[in-house]
């Protein structure tokens, strides 16, 4: 069974940082696309950054670009979400996927099958 574990969420200022990761087993995120999507109280899971299966293209929500980055290690097995000045619309459980073999950094979330148990991203003002 693939499982993947975030960490890195906590509660901070607007205008701080915040580093997320998300780690499975040797081999789980190798060829294979990745993807971060958040989900807040009320409202809808929805796209927040995404990477192809060999790291060279990124696709991020428009809320969120310039800011956040997305990136990958796959000899440590592991996607990073590098968010930066974080507004308190970012608050949101945050959850990392893992998409399609050899697949494209896109946002569906169908092309997700398996997820995290999400981390919890709160921002004050």
């Amino acid at each position: 069974q693939v499982q993947l574990v975030e960490a890195g969420g906590g509660s901070v200022q607007a205008g701080d940082s915040l580093r997320l990761s998300c780690s499975a087993s040797e081999g789980t995120f190798r060829s294979y696309a990745l993807g971060w999507f958040r989900q807040a109280p009320g409202k809808e899971r929805e796209f927040v950054a995404s990477i192809s299966w060999h790291g060279v293209n990124t696709y991020y929500s428009d809320s969120v670009k310039g800011r956040f980055t997305i990136s990958r290690d796959d000899d440590k097995n592991t996607v990073v979400l590098q968010m930066n000045s974080l507004k308190p619309e970012d608050t949101s459980q945050y959850y990392c996927a893992r998409g399609v073999f050899l697949g494209a950094a896109i946002d569906t979330q169908g092309s997700y099958v398996y997820w995290g148990q999400g981390t919890q991203v709160t921002v004050v003002a």
